[in-house]
């Protein structure tokens, strides 16, 4: 063993010397070399005593296996220290629970262990306590089983640690879902701070408000006992809580009843005045003196007709509940000083005892709300003049923008240019078609704001309208690896009646949000019935990511014109900020609506509905399940031995946006198949050691069915009855070099097809 020179760091000495916990050198065998003066106060050996003991024969039988791991755990690993919690062994025999820290010391090159620093600390009252605690839970728990009150465990931070069963049953929650949360989130905003300053004290009792799960509230009477440990600390706050939701109910009716026709009056904003059977002013409020300018004391007693004038007095002294048309006949009173003011005007029997003892008469001051219907529509005329020049100016912008366009596409396409000039022009075609887009936008908005938006009907397949969408849209998801997936049931009909152009623009706007977004994850869009009347179907569909979602300050203004999430200073993408607003437009247009859905999932969740007439003889029957596909990047096997040949298929797939790998011949195309799953093959026919031709014929006979991949056969030959040899050998199509993109994805899209139809015709069985 090294030789440990102890005296040698005096601010080591000082720490060993000082330290109120026992601290011990432990040789690498095991052995103690020098104690603190704290060890003899934790374990009862004086430093003579305690040098040439093992940390083993201070502990416990039982934890033996646990100090050696803790040795073995320091000597080869790399964390400075390591703990553990164990028991002690004192000196006179007795038993103490103690949480051991050690460390290693090695020599100043790091590589030679010298000796062990050992920390031990009493934590008996602390094992103790936590002990205690245990036996509590165990007690209570056992206790609330059959409890039907709320039997809640609270620790000193606020937090539940424990709930009685009960609270599935009276405030729809399991146990497990409140366990660690705060116990007063589920408590009314409005007794809060009741419940955070009552000064809890043994059986002391707190009436409160929890929110159940459905989102009502349930009254409870909570009986607070507080559990202490020997030394007076708080350990736990237990709570038993009784449902007192209805008892609230005939307080507050008894409450509501006492102050109802105190209050009623005094602070209502509209004037309410009561007559007696003959049309005398019994009484008013102070809203009435403002309105009509006598004080309450001038209009006791006097007819109601110094203010409605002598005809409609005969009219409230006919009113029947039936006939309203009195209350809107009386719609001025004339103000004391002679101007008349506007009003609106409700009338109410008093009745006591079932006999009509007088009215009520409760008149609203429009006067500003007259005004604001002015101002609002001269504001709508001049948005709508607005609307009106801004879409003959986006028309006329228009024009000259294609002409700036197509002359770029031309030269793109006609010209050799070199590479700063491919590069000027296409700046230039990108700008162009970005801001054609915003114009394009704009004029849609303008267009329906100013009323010239006409919708077209004509019969499609929402199915294909979806699918349109998804054609402009999936090479930006696939450039970002998303899924997306469609969910339609299979009860709508094939031709449903509407506009076919604005059902897409609106699926294109929000997927297109969704898959902008979203940087992981995906987009699904489902489809749905909701509901039919007089030959027409509610479509509801939902388009939800997994994407950044939106905060929720923004939701009140996500549908307004012009609005972006994101600031003009700090956007990170383009647009006009048009796209939620128009697709509201439209589907408002459609006899429909659109909102964000609030769920605690991530990403956001967007829903509109619209209505289109439907063909009753194309419907179909509504048992049939739903129908769902998947669009997502394919995995793709180039089975190929010439390497030009490997790289241009490579690279027409993977601009697809699928994922390859390449073997060379027909024994790694089996392997491959043992270690991975693919959705295509394309197998050359002609390869070293095994061919296409076997090849596939192997995979045929030995794979199940389910797992064989749609292989493409690959080959040089173009001549009559290639082809045939081909599917004679199970192969599921043929393509001849030299091979083209166009082909490549005319091949994956009809396996696509395949796929979804296969996945159709069993939903339909």
């Amino acid at each position: 063993m090294p030789k440990v020179d102890f005296e040698r760091d005096s601010v080591f000495q000082q720490i060993f010397t000082f330290a109120p916990n026992a601290i011990a050198l432990v040789s690498i065998d095991g052995s103690i070399m020098r104690v603190n003066p704290s060890f003899y106060p934790t374990l009862g050996y004086t430093e003579q005593e305690a040098i040439g003991l093992t940390l083993k024969e201070i502990t416990h039988p039982d934890d033996l296996i646990k100090i050696n791991g803790l040795i073995e755990e320091v000597l080869n690993g790399n964390s400075p220290f390591y703990e553990l919690e164990n028991r002690c062994i004192q000196k006179n025999g007795h038993l103490i629970w103690a949480s051991v820290r050690l460390s290693l010391v090695r020599d100043e090159k790091q590589e030679t262990p010298l000796y062990f620093i050992a920390h031990i600390i009493d934590i008996s009252d602390k094992i103790a306590t936590e002990q205690k605690l245990l036996k509590i839970e165990k007690l209570y728990e056992l206790i609330s089983q059959n409890a039907q009150d709320i039997i809640t465990l609270v620790n000193p931070d606020g937090n539940i640690e424990y709930l009685s069963p009960s609270v599935r049953d009276l405030l729809g929650y399991e146990p497990e879902e409140l366990i660690g949360k705060d116990s007063t989130e589920l408590n009314h905003p409005e007794d809060l701070e009741k419940i955070r300053s009552a000064p809890f004290s043994d059986n002391e009792v707190v009436t409160y408000r929890s929110r159940h799960k459905n989102g009502t509230y349930i009254w409870f009477e909570t009986a607070i006992k507080l559990i202490r440990d020997e030394q007076g600390q708080l350990l736990k706050v237990l709570g038993i809580g009784r449902d007192i939701t209805e008892r609230k109910k005939v307080e507050l009716k008894l409450q509501e009843s006492v102050e109802r026709y105190t209050s009623l009056k005094k602070y209502n904003h509209d004037a309410i005045i009561s007559l007696d059977v003959k049309g005398r002013i019994i009484n008013t409020n102070e809203m009435a003196e403002r309105l009509t300018g006598y004080r309450v004391m001038e209009m006791r007693g006097e007819p109601i007709s110094i203010i409605i004038g002598e005809r409609n007095l005969r009219r409230i002294l006919s009113f029947s509940i039936e006939d309203v048309t009195t209350e809107r006949k009386i719609n001025k009173i004339k103000h004391k000083d002679g101007h008349h003011v506007e009003v609106l005007t409700t009338i109410a029997p008093i009745i006591i005892n079932k006999e009509k003892v007088g009215y009520y008469v409760i008149a609203k001051d429009m006067t500003e709300q007259k005004q604001l219907l002015i101002a609002k529509e001269a504001a709508e005329n001049t948005n709508k003049a607005k609307s009106e020049f801004l879409a003959m100016m986006s028309h006329e912008i228009r024009t000259p923008m294609n002409g700036v366009i197509g002359m770029t596409d031309l030269l793109l396409n006609t010209t050799d240019l070199d590479e700063e000039q491919q590069e000027y022009v296409e700046i230039i075609n990108k700008s162009g078609n970005t801001l054609i887009k915003i114009i394009n936008d704009i004029l849609d908005f303008s267009k329906i704001e100013a009323g010239k938006t006409e919708l077209q009907a004509q019969p499609f397949d929402i199915r294909d309208c979806i699918d349109d969408a998804l054609a402009v849209l999936m090479p930006k998801a696939h450039e970002k690896k998303l899924e997306i997936q469609v969910s339609v049931i299979s009860e709508f009909p094939n031709k449903l009646i509407g506009d076919y152009d604005r059902m897409k623009q609106v699926l294109m706007n929000l997927i297109s949000n969704a898959i902008k977004f979203t940087y992981s994850g995906g987009v699904s869009i489902v489809v749905e019935n909701n509901g039919r009347e007089n030959h027409k179907i509610q479509l509801k569909c939902s388009i939800k990511d997994t994407g950044i979602g939106i905060p929720k300050e923004k939701l009140n203004h996500l549908f307004d014109p012009f609005y972006q999430l994101d600031s003009f200073m700090t956007r990170q993408s383009e647009g006009t900020g048009l796209g939620l607003a128009i697709s509201k437009k439209i589907v408002g247009l459609m006899g429909g609506d659109i909102w964000i859905e609030q769920t605690d999932e991530p990403g956001a969740t967007f829903v509109f509905t619209v209505w289109l007439k439907e063909e009753v003889s194309n419907s179909k029957d509504s048992s049939i399940p739903e129908i769902a596909f998947v669009q997502k990047p394919l995995k793709v096997l180039i089975a190929e031995d010439n390497q030009i040949n490997q790289i241009v298929l490579k690279k027409m797939i993977e601009k697809m946006g699928h994922f390859t790998s390449i073997v060379e011949n027909g024994h790694q195309v089996i392997r491959a198949l043992a270690y991975e799953t693919y959705d295509i093959i394309f197998m050359d026919v002609q390869m070293p050691a095994l061919n296409g031709l076997e090849t596939t014929k192997q995979i045929k006979e030995t794979m199940p069915s389910e797992k064989i991949p749609y292989i493409i056969a690959v080959t040089a030959n173009a001549l009559k009855g290639d082809r045939e040899k081909c599917l004679e050998a199970g192969m599921n199509d043929y393509i001849s070099k030299p091979i083209k993109s166009e082909v490549i994805l005319e091949r994956i899209e009809k396996y696509q097809k395949t796929q979804r139809r296969e996945i159709n015709d069993g939903a339909y069985k």
